[in-house]
């Protein structure tokens, strides 16, 4: 017990990963358990056809977050001069204009995606949301420096207090108005509750309005690709509600969202860990420096997956009962929307620690056309889907091309030298072990997303 205290207490490489992936475990799980709290009530106070309004207003709140992603923090991860002063003030500089920017560009588009949903209330909500690019934008750098050194103790406990406030104010706002509004209110005070606990509790300086010629070339060399895969990381993981909040009625697009809550717990745990962990990690050893580097990765890697694999094996066994016992009968149907999707996802979790070797190699173009790709292809899925199955297709459609996608995978992950095909072949085998295990338990309650049973509102 000592000897394990004594290494998590280190200052070595392992010490800090292990801690930081801790603190990024607890702070994720504390954060979807207020989460999870909330959507009950939430759920409990309005109808499923207000639920999915609520919903298709956040996919653009949380595109509109995703676009204001300029790779401003992968760059100070990765740089060599992340932690130089000149840099990240350059950096923030850069973050605050655009922020701006996206508020203008969030105005000029409330209009026609207004009319092209037919839902005139989002004139109003697009540019009342795109309040808090604004307020993200003056964030300060400090925040990516702690993830640049796995120090992310207090920016964990930082993050849980600007969940509970978001979170506690959003539900006294719906019981209060009963409204769409209540999201909006609670998120611009979210995000100015997240500027001033970090500006004022993370060490470190203050930012400051500054150009640095030579770090505003390495930031917008970076920056450009980082920047388009978010573009195409918005459509690909937001593809689906984009689609289906056009295709399907505004309930059942509310009861496929509860489902996907409940499913992409695991995938969403996975992305943080890859994005605030194993950055840092590749960056420090890179996998094909020393072999030694490659069997620490391979360690890492291996206990990441089994971790998420263990999760998606949870929700895909019982999505319906957990469904069953926490909703009301109203919102039945995503205890299967939930199994299906845990079982789509797995071969993205299988793969998921290959993303970030090229982003902390420096080369974000690589990174790009693997977003791209996986964009391209779960939109076509998507659509396939939806028009030869449904709901059900739709939901399939996704999974096979989170398959197709593998090949593209392994091209980064070779060219990065991080490739372990033993890790894959273990995991995928594992995972359709998890599917045929779900099918078993679940089988009926997939088949009643069957075309007829709840069928999608196909033009």
């Amino acid at each position: 017990m000592i000897a394990v205290m004594q290494i998590f207490r280190g200052s070595s490489l392992t010490a800090r990963a292990l801690r930081s992936a801790l603190f990024t475990l607890g702070g994720f799980g504390s954060a979807q358990l207020i989460r999870l709290a909330s959507n009950l009530i939430l759920t409990r106070l309005l109808f499923p056809e207000a639920f999915g309004m609520m919903a298709l207003t956040m996919v653009f709140l949380q595109g509109l977050q995703m676009f204001s992603d300029v790779g401003v923090a992968p760059a100070i991860q990765q740089s060599k001069r992340g932690d130089d002063a000149d840099f990240l003030d350059t950096a923030w500089t850069i973050q605050v204009v655009r922020g701006f920017c996206l508020w203008l560009a969030a105005c000029a588009l409330a209009w026609p995606v207004s009319q092209i949903y037919g839902e005139p209330m989002l004139l109003l909500l697009l540019p009342a949301m795109g309040l808090t690019l604004i307020v993200q934008g003056f964030n300060p750098t400090k925040m990516e420096t702690a993830n640049r050194h796995l120090m992310l103790g207090r920016v964990t406990l930082l993050d849980i207090a600007t969940q509970v406030i978001g979170i506690v104010t959003a539900v006294a706002l719906a019981f209060w108005l009963r409204s769409v509004w209540a999201l909006v209110v609670s998120g611009l005070l979210s995000a100015l509750v997240q500027l001033w606990l970090n500006t004022a509790f993370l060490p470190g300086r203050r930012n400051h309005l500054r150009w640095e010629k030579p770090a505003a070339q390495e930031l917008i060399h970076f920056g450009k690709w980082i920047f388009l895969s978010t573009l195409v990381g918005f459509l690909y993981h937001q593809g689906d509600k984009i689609i289906l909040g056009r295709y399907l009625p505004i309930d059942q697009f509310g009861v496929y969202n509860i489902g996907f809550f409940l499913a992409s717990f695991p995938m969403l745990l996975g992305l943080m860990i890859t994005r605030k962990v194993l950055i840092p990690i590749y960056r420090e050893t890179p996998p094909g420096a020393d072999p030694a580097n490659f069997a620490k990765l391979r360690k890492m890697r291996g206990l990441v997956s089994t971790g998420l694999m263990a999760l998606q094996a949870v929700f895909a066994a019982s999505g319906v009962w957990l469904v069953d016992l926490l909703y009301d009968p109203r919102y039945a149907l995503a205890g299967p929307v939930a199994v299906v999707i845990a079982i789509a996802q797995i071969p993205l979790i299988a793969a998921l620690t290959y993303d970030q070797a090229a982003v902390a190699a420096g080369d974000s173009r690589r990174f790009f056309l693997l977003q791209a790709t996986r964009a391209c292809l779960m939109v076509t899925g998507l659509l396939a889907g939806l028009q030869f199955g449904g709901l059900l297709g739709a939901l399939a459609g996704q999974g096979i091309a989170m398959i197709a996608v593998y090949p593209m995978v392994v091209r980064l992950a070779r060219k990065m030298q991080a490739w372990d095909p033993l890790h894959d072949m273990v995991f995928a085998a594992v995972g359709v072990g998890i599917a045929l295990g779900a099918w078993m338990i679940n089988g009926d309650a997939i088949l009643r997303l069957m075309p007829g049973v709840m069928p999608a509102a196909l033009p």
